[in-house]
Order: structure tokens, then sequence, then C-alpha cells
């Protein structure tokens, strides 16, 4: 309800955001607004990447549905994420033609475009339990050190 409610909101900030004026922000192949029926959200990214974790997680957190594109290990070989985005490195956003690259980058777009839902601090505090658990699944000392 809150994300159908927001959708108008969003879409309207990310056509402005084609005028974003920071390095790592740049409009996709436009130099005005983007024309967009319902804003689309592609992160280009790797499972192994801590960075792209973290936007995954903000993403979740947003309650945002996204295409993820997975990168090659090897940047020589991701000439399809250079093609499309102009950039090498990972996690890239594509938020409806606008590019933003690098994780602080996308947090940051992603924290000033998009109201936090209700639901991002259970988001987080589910989160952080699985990430402790994992821990005390990979070392069962830590199980018993912690109350």
């Amino acid at each position: 309800m809150i994300r159908l409610l927001l959708l108008p909101v969003l879409l309207r900030l990310m056509r402005k955001s084609a005028w974003y004026a920071q390095s790592d922000v740049r409009p996709l192949m436009s130099d005005g607004p983007i024309a967009m029926s319902s804003p689309e959200l592609e992160l280009w990214q790797t499972e192994w990447c801590p960075s792209s974790h973290r936007v995954r997680q903000r993403l979740t957190e947003l309650g945002l549905t996204y295409t993820a594109r997975q990168v090659p290990v090897e940047r020589t070989d991701r000439h399809e994420l250079i093609g499309s985005t102009g950039h090498e490195s990972i996690p890239v956003l594509v938020a409806g033609g606008v590019v933003v690259a690098g994780e602080e980058a996308i947090v940051t777009y992603l924290n000033t475009h998009v109201a936090e839902p209700t639901e991002a601090e259970q988001q987080r505090a589910k989160a952080a339990m699985m990430r402790n658990q994992e821990l005390e699944e990979a070392c069962p000392e830590l199980a018993t050190a912690t109350p």
C-alpha cells in the first residue's frame, strides 16, 4: 500500500534527478528529464561483492523492486556494464535512466529520493539477526561468548 502511494512521488523525483549534479551520478544518454511510465531500477552487481550486498540490503529496506544484473569478475570482461553505464566498477544503479556509481553514492541517492517505509527497521533487525546466526554457526565459540 505504501509503495503504491510513493510511486508517483518517486517517479517525479527520479525525473527531476536527471539534472542531479554529482560526479558519480549522470543521466544515461539524455540531457533532460527522463519520461518513464514507472521507475525502473537496475543494479549492476555481484553476489560476492560486500558493497553490492549493502546496496541490495538498502533496496530491500526501502521495499524497492529491482533487476539484478550480474557482472563478470574480471574488469576486462565487463563490456556490457561499461557500454550500458560508462563504469567498470560495481555496484552501479540505473534508476529510470540516471546512472549512480558506487555504494556511498547509491545509498545517498536512495536516501534522498525514496521515503523510508515503516518496515525498514524490521528489515534491518532481521538482517542483523541472520548475520549473527551465520557468524555463530561459522564460529560456535561466538555463541557462548555472547549473552
